[in-house]
């Protein structure tokens, strides 16, 4: 049998090679030799070795503070090389058929077709699907953008160097590049001096669309049109988009005092402005291209029997993409330039229209070839990203929004707002909604929080529909937070039915998210606003630091299902847009299996998620995996659209509820109601110190004095996934599966183990993280970090974390984790020498930071660099 990870452990072999020439051409070779040695030493350490391990942790604790640095750098670039040879493997053309899935685009039909499914009405679904894909910057990519480019250009090389037909100059010519690339790496800072702005975000988003989606979409899109025609001899509609795109980047200001008013009108500016160069260049190649004379009785109307009618067309666009451009430019810079309507492209039909009328002329004309190349990519993406490129979601906590109108209630005499009952807040907020004369007086002076509120709605108001995804509710709870945030818009002027969405994130809101969207659709003032269609937002993160994952899991899954029946009930489409985290922690894990494991009926072609910080990059970083994942998205909605998974037994629903009602009990026992637990978690993780590192734009904590409630769930999970106890992904769920088997239910777990997609996909999150747990490495840093008095809360959470693992094994019936999934085995084993020292390191240097009252700026630096280290190696930061 070949082994399948040979090529991906020659690839790590050679530019950690390169890496080491590197790093002996700058600081020597007794430098590099003391890498190496701890290298080895963590190696050996793993395996069992307790003098290795001693010697690894005197080297590491005499590292001269000149040596901090450097030697934090060296670990950190292998794990970066690592995950760059990894994504790589899984679209080289030498990937063995058991590491890399097979590929989705021809799979996607495949299991429809065989399961019976009608080809209309598969052809059908294909046609209507509705699959958001949300782009959030939180925790944002540790990584600089700077450093993601250089990351790209060492996957071309490898890219390149697979190629059998390269001449021996021609290698010699890529390795050089190769060398080049991981050099400019190392000499390049890894840590960003300041904290990113919202803007800065957003253009990291912009970024990954013109550097992979951009060239993925029609690729994507291509593929799939040959897959359909060979099953159902039909082509897909030129202009059919399963897959578009949204963004929370410079939209979402729960908690983020830096997104306003002004920010979001730049970022919507700039995603206008980079479709427009984008588009630009696609027309100039086109006009390139599009030499023929020919054309429908149409056309040449159009443009008046022109000898080059293609050409007069697309020369037409140029100027109005180019004045488009123009115009943004001015707006960017902070004037109010004049520009004529007819001169730019204000509306998706200004560019759409000219181009589906050349396409129809080249087809009418038996050029259809020649319209199914360039011309076709652009109508492609036209569909998919529209002239805005993005469209942006607003979203705002619902506090805000009752601040604001309780303010101005109290400032007409009204009474406070705030005060009232829910039912009166209704009557007063649907007598608004109904009423004709304007309600803010045009005298009134609002507070500052109150006019970004207004600000914000006005903003709203003023732009084009397609601009625009939806307004998201954070910590919604009653139907007023809905009606609320639709009086503000229409006070504002907004004249166009924006996507109004409650955000249920606790597990008491999810608990009764039913009964409020059912109160919401029994309004008839609303009923006839939605136009039969309502969104609803899944909270992931903030449910599972709640109540921990198994119980929270369980109550998204019920929340889901109760929404389903009330808006079938009320002749309602629902959407659910599901707030999925990076981490199994915050929801995270394969996209692939999280749809179809979802209740039956609750996705049905439509679906909404969220896709953050670096997992924007492990999926759509490059355009192979882009492709990839655009199609493993597509044809989990299709089939849980149309092979929806099985109702699960009422015997099944009733271990769940034990297991999640045991499951939130045990995590809020140690999280809520043991005394040592904030300051254990505060001593034993670099929580306070992450609070430092310039990640994201947004403040760690929604309230700056608030404690262990009001850290955010990113930072939450980054914390323990630093110290790799990973306590938020499991903490709960192993003490509830214990009590189960000790009830003599695991022949009943089994079953729904192997024949219910939920369970099973608990289980197997629950398996992966188990197996990146680290309970020694967690011991050392508590034996470095952590007073004496509360050492005794480590000892429980290691013995239940034991607990856990023996309770998962019992329940797969293997001898160890991951035992399917030799693939993620691989990955983790892989990347422990390297992650393992930095670990150690970091305890150290936390140790010293602590008790110096001003450590070294060596010191600090290099901690910072550990906690980015640590990172990449276990590939999330939160």
């Amino acid at each position: 049998m070949t082994d399948m990870y040979a090529q991906l452990r020659a690839n790590v072999g050679m530019m950690g090679q390169i890496l080491g020439d590197t790093m002996k051409e700058h600081l020597g070779e007794a430098f590099l030799d003391k890498v190496e040695q701890i290298r080895l030493l963590a190696k050996d350490s793993r395996s069992g070795d307790a003098a290795a391990r001693e010697k690894m942790l005197s080297l590491l604790s005499d590292l001269p503070d000149e040596e901090l640095v450097p030697f934090v750098k060296a670990f950190n670039q292998f794990l970066n090389l690592a995950n760059i040879a990894e994504q790589f493997h899984t679209i080289s053309r030498n990937c063995d058929e058991l590491v890399c899935v097979p590929d989705p685009v021809e799979q996607l039909l495949g299991r429809m077709l065989g399961g019976n499914v009608d080809k209309k009405e598969m052809l059908s679904t294909l046609k209507t699907l509705d699959i958001d894909l949300v782009l959030t910057a939180h925790p944002t990519e540790i990584s600089r953008r700077t450093l993601i480019q250089k990351y790209s250009g060492i996957v071309d090389c490898l890219q390149d160097l697979e190629n059998p037909q390269l001449t021996e100059r021609e290698h010699k010519n890529q390795m050089l590049r190769l060398r080049q690339l991981i050099a400019q790496i190392w000499h390049t800072n890894e840590i960003r001096r300041e904290r990113p702005t919202p803007v800065d975000e957003a253009r990291w988003g912009l970024s990954t669309i013109e550097s992979s989606l951009w060239h993925a979409v029609p690729d994507f899109l291509r593929q799939l049109n040959d897959q359909v025609e060979q099953a159902t001899g039909t082509q897909i509609p030129t202009d059919m988009a399963p897959v578009r795109f949204s963004s929370w980047m410079g939209g979402d200001r729960d908690g983020n005092p830096f997104v306003t008013a002004k920010v979001t009108a730049e970022v919507l500016d700039r995603n206008r402005h980079t479709a427009a160069r984008l588009y630009l260049k696609d027309v100039v190649e086109l006009v390139h291209e599009l030499s023929m004379e020919e054309a429908n009785a149409e056309l040449k109307a159009f443009t008046k029997g022109s000898c080059e009618p293609y050409r007069d067309v697309l020369r037409t666009l140029r100027c109005k993409l180019r004045n488009t451009i123009d115009f943004l430019n001015a707006r960017l810079e902070g004037h109010q330039p004049e520009m004529k309507r007819d001169d730019i492209i204000w509306e998706q039909a200004d560019l759409e229209a000219p181009l589906k009328l050349l396409y129809q002329s080249l087809c009418d004309c038996g050029m259809r070839l020649i319209a199914n190349g360039q011309l076709l990519d652009m109508l492609r993406r036209l569909a998919c990203f529209g002239i805005h490129m993005l469209r942006l979601d607003i979203r705002q906590d619902a506090g805000r929004h009752e601040a604001a109108v309780a303010e101005l209630t109290r400032y007409l005499g009204l009474g406070d707002y705030a005060h009232w009952s829910e039912h009166e807040k209704q009557a007063f907020l649907l007598k608004e909604l109904s009423g004709r004369r304007p309600l803010i007086p045009s005298q009134w002076k609002p507070s500052d929080e109150v006019a970004e509120v207004l600000a914000t709605c006005r903003l709203v108001a003023r732009q084009p529909q397609r601009a625009l995804g939806s307004y998201v509710i954070s910590m919604a709870s009653s139907p007023s937070d809905v009606l609320a945030v639709l009086l503000l818009l229409k006070e504002a002027g907004c004249n166009y039915p924006i996507r109004v969405v409650p955000l249920f994130e606790t597990l008491d809101d999810l608990n009764n998210a039913a009964a409020c969207i059912t109160d919401l659709l029994d309004i008839d003032w609303y009923r006839g606003y939605t136009k039969g269609m309502q969104e609803v937002m899944i909270g992931y993160s903030d449910s599972a630091k709640d109540a921990g994952v198994m119980a929270a899991a369980w109550a998204q899954y019920s929340a889901q299902e109760q929404l389903v029946k009330v808006c079938n009930k009320a002749g309602v489409k629902l959407t659910l847009f599901h707030g999925r985290g990076g981490t199994i922690g915050r929801g995270g894990g394969p996209a692939h299996k999280a749809i179809l494991s979802q209740p039956p009926g609750s996705v049905d072609g439509r679906i909404r998620v969220t896709e953050q910080g670096e997992m924007i990059r492990f999926k759509f970083g490059l355009p192979k995996l882009a492709v990839q994942s655009l199609a493993l998205y597509t044809s989990a909605v299709l089939e849980a659209t149309l092979l929806p998974p099985p109702e699960p037994k009422v015997e099944w629903r009733n271990a769940m509820q034990r297991i999640a009602e045991e499951s939130v009990d045990a995590y809020r026992g140690i999280v809520r109601h043991e005394p040592d637990f904030v300051p254990y978690f505060r001593a034993a993780t670099p929580e306070v110190e992450l609070g430092k590192l310039p990640l994201g734009s947004r403040p760690a904590k929604r309230r700056v004095d608030g404690g262990i409630e009001s850290l955010r769930a990113i930072p939450w999970i980054f914390a323990w996934s630093q110290n790799r106890l990973m306590l938020p992904a499991w903490l709960g769920a192993g003490e509830a599966l214990k009590a189960a088997a000790d009830r003599g239910e695991l022949p009943l777990l089994k079953e729904m183990e192997r024949d219910w997609p939920f369970f099973n996909t608990r289980i197997s999150m629950l398996e992966m993280v188990y197996s990146k747990a680290e309970p020694n490495l967690a011991r050392y840093y508590e034996e470095c970090l952590v007073p004496e008095p509360l050492r005794h809360l480590g000892t429980t959470l290691r013995q239940r974390l034991a607990l856990g693992i023996d309770a998962v094994l019992q329940l797969t019936g293997e001898d160890s984790l991951m035992a399917h999934t030799p693939w993620n085995r691989e990955s983790v084993r892989l990347r422990n020498p390297y992650i393992d020292p930095l670990n150690f390191l970091q305890a150290e240097l936390l140790g010293r930071t602590r008790r110096e009252e001003t450590p070294s700026e060596h010191v600090q630096l290099a901690l910072m660099l550990t906690i980015a280290g640590v990172a990449a190696g276990m590939r999330n930061t939160g």
